[in-house]
């Protein structure tokens, strides 16, 4: 862990402003922590540790991805990027989609996702072992203003996942994807269930064998 690191509470939001944060982020682009910029606080996470995050953050992006495959929808994952809307908002969900049309949207070559020229993922994913209760609340507020289409939090320690639509800078829950239509909530938490007791190549069969089922 840096200096910095050991000098800046991590997991709870401090007041700052944008030109300290974007110093404080520059400083630790070695690191492999994440950071959050709302409303004039901050927030630094450190990297997750525990097997149960690591092995949902692989599941869900397969099953998404496997999803957007089979019903020929084009989709773009991204891991742990950086979107930004300079001097006011700044976040690096664990997962984020750009799908259809907006699935190139973004050129090869980008480092910062800059929502001042790039539109707002169409999905984002936060993978909460440790930071269930801010990424329910302070994150979901930001991805709001944001302009996200679908935001959903992935409850490791129950292996459930809360899944909101947005719209109007507004949230309400949903049971089913709308960015992705027929991918049931319900399916998603059962192949997390199953990777608790099974590999992630049976999980994989499990969750093709659903997705066909669904197509005849």
């Amino acid at each position: 862990m840096s200096d910095l690191q050991t000098q800046l509470p991590t997991d709870t939001w401090i007041y700052t402003s944008w030109e300290e944060y974007e110093q404080i982020v520059t400083n630790l682009l070695d690191e492999k922590g994440k950071s959050y910029y709302y409303k004039g606080y901050m927030r630094l996470e450190m990297p997750p540790v525990s097997f149960d995050h690591g092995q949902d953050h692989v599941v869900i992006i397969f099953a998404v991805t496997l999803f957007a495959a089979l019903k020929g929808i084009q989709a773009r994952g991204l891991d742990t990027t950086t979107f930004r809307k300079t001097g006011v908002q700044d976040c690096q969900p664990d997962v984020a989609y750009y799908l259809r049309e907006r699935a190139q949207v973004i050129p090869a070559g980008t480092g910062i996702v800059k929502l001042d020229r790039y539109p707002a993922p169409d999905l984002v994913i936060e993978i909460a072992k440790t930071s269930l209760l801010d990424d329910l609340g302070t994150k979901r507020s930001l991805y709001e203003e944001l302009g996200i289409a679908e935001y959903w939090v992935v409850d490791v320690q129950n292996a459930q996942i809360i899944a909101y639509a947005i719209a109007d800078q507004g949230s309400k829950r949903i049971q089913e994807s709308q960015v992705l239509p027929g991918l049931a909530i319900a399916i998603l938490e059962e192949a997390l269930r199953q990777s608790r007791e099974m590999s992630q190549s049976e999980v994989g069969t499990w969750l093709l064998s659903q997705f066909q089922q669904k197509e005849g």
